[in-house]
């Protein structure tokens, strides 16, 4: 059961999907207000639920339609995930993972624990 966590920074508030062990998933970017921060999580259990992935790691990968999860490799080589909206819009980023199957297993993940939609503060 994943556990949406609200977190008020110095510029606005932003979240974090933690898993039971505390483990962050994914957090998202920092938003001006409580209330966009929240439409941000809804935002997240919608998308995931119905996004496809893009592995931009493969070489002639598939272009997919918003909303999607895209599969990159960061700057440090580490493999990571971000989910965008139907706008476009990056909604959740992962943290980088040291391996590509890994990094599935966490964006798998999301997606499970996305869908219990519990916001804590």
């Amino acid at each position: 059961m994943g556990v949406f966590v609200i977190k008020r920074t110095s510029t606005g508030f932003k979240f974090d999907l933690k898993t039971d062990e505390g483990d962050i998933l994914s957090t998202s970017e920092v938003y001006v207000s409580k209330s966009a921060c929240i439409k941000g999580i809804k935002s997240v259990v919608k998308n995931a639920a119905i996004a496809k992935t893009e592995d931009h790691t493969q070489e002639n990968y598939t272009i997919e339609k918003n909303p999607k999860f895209e599969i990159y490799k960061d700057k440090g080589k580490g493999f990571r995930f971000r989910l965008k909206a139907k706008n476009g819009e990056i909604i959740t980023i992962s943290k980088a993972y040291g391996t590509k199957k890994s990094c599935e297993t966490g964006l798998k993940n999301v997606v499970l624990n996305a869908e219990e939609n519990i916001i804590e503060e």
